[in-house]
């Protein structure tokens, strides 16, 4: 067993491969907020402003096969501070055409959705204080993203 002490406390970044780093770095930047820190080959690294990169993308080719289905990353998750900034994700991708599924687990509201290569991308508002939940229990009702 690990010892406290020694193992890790935060999750460092997320690695993705896209087939257009372009595309990949346009989406993650109008949508979510991130920022390019270092563009080299076919890497480009996105930061939200505290280290040098929270999503690093790897450009791996336009005939690259997509993510599939069984085992492996289902998706990745961001949290936002408010309400209003879970609307305004949506509205972002509502503006690109983005098929999102808005859920709520009653510890949080989420929008899922796929990022240009099919890689799974969640946004979420922990709600846990407000609905005074504190576990999931395997809820996943609808709600409407504009009504935030």
């Amino acid at each position: 067993m690990t010892d406290a002490d020694d193992a890790p406390s935060k999750l460092g970044h997320v690695h993705l491969k896209v087939r257009d780093v372009d595309d990949s770095v346009a989406f993650y930047r109008d949508v979510l907020g991130l920022s390019v820190t270092e563009r080299y080959a076919n890497y480009a690294f996105l930061t939200f402003g505290d280290h040098h990169h929270d999503v690093a993308l790897q450009a791996v080719g336009p005939e690259a096969s997509g993510p599939r289905m069984g085992v492996g990353l289902y998706h990745t998750a961001f949290e936002v501070e408010s309400p209003d900034a879970l609307r305004r994700t949506a509205e972002r991708l509502s503006d690109r055409g983005v098929s999102v599924t808005p859920v709520d687990h009653r510890i949080s509201k989420a929008l899922y959705f796929d990022d240009p290569d099919g890689n799974g991308v969640e946004v979420y508002l922990d709600t846990r204080e407000e609905t005074g939940h504190e576990e999931w229990h395997g809820e996943n009702g609808r709600f409407d993203p504009q009504s935030l």
